[in-house]
Order: C-alpha cells, then structure tokens, then sequence
C-alpha cells in the first residue's frame, strides 16, 4: 500500500479536500485504484451533531456515517466506495483505545499517547486502506500543522514515514499570498508552516501552493530552495472560476509523475478526456438558469455545497450554468408581497434541514411555485413541506403542519418516524444512509430515474404520515415512490405541473461531475423548458 499524506498549514479553509480529490481523480485517470481517508482533529465521534454555520455541511455515506464535507469532494471526483470507517477523528481514536482498556487488552500497562494512542492512530489507517485494496491510500489531515489538537497525527505520520520511507509521501499545502499594496508574492507563510512541519520530523516530498496567480518562477525557486524541495515539486494552484479544473491544473504540473516516480509506481498517460470536455463546457456555457434556493443558512452556502455542486454537474450536461438567488424565507413571513420575486425563476429548490425558523415563509415559496407551474424540487423536508402546503390549500385540511413545527396540529401530515419516538442520543440515531425506493410504473421519477429500484441516502427523523397518504392522494398528489419494506414515502409529485417533485432522499449526496444524478437533471431541464 502505498500513503500520499496531505497537510496543510498557515490557515484553514486552503482547499486540502479539493487537492486531495484532485490528486485522486488524476491517479485514477492512470490506472490506479484510490481511496480516501480524512482526519478531524476534534473530540466529535462524527460530524453529525455539528453546527453547518461552524463546519459546514454534514455529508452521508451510503452506509450511514454523517462525515465531514469534504468526502463529498472526494466523491465528486474520483470512483471510490468510501465508509465511516474512512473518517477517522480524535474522539474515534480515544474511544477505540479506551474500549481496549477496559477490556484489559494492553495487559495493565499504562496507555499513553505514545504509543498507544499513535499506533492506534497508524494501525487505524493502515487497516482502512488495506480494506479499500486500492493501489494509493490519499489521507488527509485536517486543520493545520502546529494546532495542538492535531499534533499526534503528525507524530503517527512521523512514525509511518520512519517505518517506510518508500511508501509514504507527504504533500503540504500553504498559502503564498500577493499583497495588493507590495505586489510581490511572499513566501514566509510557506516558510513558516514547512519549518513548523520539520520541526515535527516531517519533510513535505510536495509542497502546493495556493495562490491568487500561478507561481512566479523566482517564487517557486525560493520555497525550493528555504523548504528543501526539488523546484518541480513546488507546485501552484491558483484561483480558478471553477473547482473541477483543479486536476487539470495540476495534472499539467506533473503531479501525478511526481507522486508515481517517488512510489516507483509505472508512469501512465493520463486519460481525463472526458473531465477537460466536461471543464470546457463549465467555462462557456451557452445559457443561464436561475434557481431560487430558500434555506436557514443564506450566509454561509458550505452549508449546502452538494445541492450547488449537483446543480454544476446537471447544468454542466446541458451546456449551461446555474445562476442561484439565494432567498431567506423569513423575508416573505414580513411581507408577503416579496413572493412575487420568484416569479422571474426558471426553478425553485427548498433543501433540507430543521426546526420551525423560515417554515411558514418555504410553505408560501412551495405554494407559488405550484399555483405558477415553476419547477419545484424538495429535498428531505422540501418534501414534507410540499406535502403540508398541499393538505393545508388543496386538500383543505386547515392548520395541517409537521408535528416537529407543531405537535398540537389538527392534521400531522408529517409524523416522526416510530423508531425515532424514543431516542434521548442526538449522535448517528436518524434515519441516515441509502434505502431503496420502488418507484409508480408512469409516474415522472420513474421516467428520470428509468428503472423501478433505485437508492438514495436519507437523513431524517420524519415522514409523510401514511394515515393521509389516501386522502391526500385523492386529492391530487401521487406519492410516486415509496420504501419496498415500509410504509416510508420517499417521493411525491404533482402532476398537474410540469415538474413539481419532493423526495425523502438526499439525491445530492450521489451527484458527481461526470455523472449528474436524475433528479437534479430533470429539474434543470425543466427549468431550461420554462425560460425558453
């Protein structure tokens, strides 16, 4: 097995889960098989119960594990089957450690971060990776070199490197930033996080440089020389319009030879053919669709990065872009006559999420879309909401709700799940990871998805109460997919319109570059169908 280790010093947020994903679709275009593995630094046993305004969104795994964003980069990009055993954290590490102690596995010695801990750290990856029987493991450390939390992660790629020198590489992002007022691309910030890194016992074999421009040559003379690299292992990667062409960025830099030559690994002709048309196509686009997205978290779209990832990737098919108004619903619940600002969208898109905050102002959005025939796509509880705004106005079962907004509602159209009625621990207890869904013969999801069993991923606690699926139904609404072994409803439709469709499901999580998922691609066509 061969380790590329990825680090990243001076600030967070340098794109190490784009460059690790870059790295791999480029491998991969070679003829390699690769995995991944992330490692947070925090106490957290997942991302599951994390704040997306402090850590972004919450990513899931087909196997249920709520992980950190950036596996979504990573599948995005490259072909690999990844599991939460692929998200290794502190609190994972200890738990697994403190587990063994109890147990009286180290026979009474005294646990210690060293070894114990750091060959709990090393074993963990290496057992990960051999599972994966991929031909590269690319493991990426979270944070940045000198946080505290992150030191005994640096010592276990300390020791792996010691161990076999021949198997491991490290690759160390920083950032080389242009002052404006100087002009001048400065190099101490690299300087600084290499030497922090040294000073552990690491020496970076790639150090990638973030940067406004690519480097300039005297740059990447000078971090060669100050970082005891060779200058061809000093590369840039500049900021770019879109984040797929990153491998190509790269790839024209010869990372993927670099890494090759130092794994005395045979040297292959990458073949991203298909990636350049699709990068091309991002770059000029020959029209532009605007979708509304109404969500809690209009400030900070991390928050919702697969839903905008998997609208590039079904634009992209159609050789157009997404333009998105982002559209806080609690402006609407102030003033009801700011609805009429959709009326200009090609689409309207409600993601999931929880809680009652912006609820009543969705319900306004969803019933304008319906009433003006603009496509609309609800995702989890875009789904329930759909289903309340029609119970509520066709259906005219009045004060009908969610009983998570209102327990007391006269109508719980959406009810909580029974096995969720009596859960007292937040962490990893939804109903999370893929189910299937056996979708109506003639119904449009079947249409898109051109087969009766599909899967998605799911991440919820509630549903649509199969107590109303009748009535509802009978006034208009066809529930066009539900769970083969439950009474689960995963989608909805309306067929009066041209495209309004809820699911249960989080088809975003599955999206990739060059492989749009249906949904959102029949949304955008739809949207496409009502600018023209």
């Amino acid at each position: 097995m061969k380790y590329l280790i990825i680090t990243g010093g001076v600030l967070s947020g340098l794109g190490k889960g784009i460059v690790s994903a870059s790295v791999g679709k480029i491998l991969e275009s070679k003829g390699y098989k690769v995995t991944t593995i992330k490692i947070d630094p925090y106490l957290n046993q997942d991302a599951g119960t994390m704040n997306p305004i402090e850590h972004g969104e919450v990513f899931v795994l087909d196997d249920g594990a709520e992980v950190d964003m950036d596996f979504g980069h990573y599948e995005r990009y490259i072909n690999a089957k990844l599991t939460g055993d692929h998200n290794i954290t502190t609190g994972t590490i200890y738990q697994s450690v403190l587990d063994k102690e109890r147990k009286g596995d180290y026979l009474g010695q005294t646990v210690q971060i060293i070894p114990h801990i750091i060959n709990e750290i090393t074993d963990t990856i290496r057992t990960v990776s051999e599972k994966s029987k991929a031909d590269i493991s690319i493991v990426e450390l979270g944070g940045t070199v000198g946080d505290i939390e992150s030191m005994p992660f640096v010592e276990a790629i300390r020791q792996m490197n010691s161990h076999e020198p021949a198997n491991v590489m490290v690759c160390h992002v920083t950032l080389v930033p242009q002052l404006a007022v100087v002009g001048e691309q400065k190099t101490k910030p690299t300087q600084h996080s290499v030497q922090k890194l040294r000073e552990a016992g690491v020496d970076p074999d790639i150090i990638i440089c973030r940067s406004t421009d690519y480097l300039e040559e005297k740059t990447r003379n000078k971090i060669a020389l100050f970082c005891n690299v060779k200058p061809e292992a000093v590369i840039s990667n500049p900021d770019r319009k879109s984040i797929y062409e990153v491998p190509l960025v790269l790839e024209e830099q010869k990372v993927g030879d670099i890494i090759l030559r130092k794994f005395r690994l045979r040297k292959k002709r990458s073949n991203l053919k298909n990636w350049r048309n699709k990068v091309k196509r991002v770059q000029s686009p020959k029209k532009t669709l605007k979708i509304a997205i109404t969500g809690k978290y209009m400030k900070l779209h991390d928050s919702y990065v697969s839903i905008e990832e998997s609208l590039v990737h079904a634009a992209t098919e159609l050789n157009a872009k997404v333009e998105i108004v982002w559209v806080d619903t609690e402006e609407f619940e102030k003033d009801k006559s700011k609805i009429r600002m959709l009326k200009s969208m090609d689409g309207i898109l409600v993601p999931g999420g929880f809680g009652s905050r912006g609820t009543e102002g969705k319900i306004m959005a969803i019933k304008y879309a319906r009433e003006n025939n603009i496509p609309y796509l609800g995702l989890c509880y875009g789904m329930q909401l759909a289903v309340v705004e029609f119970a509520r106005n066709v259906a005219k079962l009045k004060g009908a709700n969610s009983v998570e907004i209102d327990k007391k509602t006269p109508y719980p159209v959406v009810a909580i799940l029974p096995e969720q009625e009596n859960i007292n621990k937040m962490g990893g207890t939804m109903r999370l990871g893929a189910y299937p869904a056996d979708l109506r013969s003639g119904s449009l999801v079947k249409r898109l998805y051109g087969k009766k069993i599909i899967s998605e991923r799911h991440r919820h606690r509630f549903e649509i109460n199969p107590d109303y699926i009748e009535q509802l139904e009978t006034a208009g609404i066809v529930f066009s997919g539900k769970n083969p072994k439950a009474q689960v409803m995963e989608f909805c439709e309306y067929p009066k319109n041209d495209f309004f469709v809820g699911t249960q499901a989080h088809p975003e999580f599955k999206s990739k570059f060059e492989k749009p998922v249906p949904l959102f691609l029949g949304f955008l066509k739809a949207a496409y169908k009502r600018k023209k």
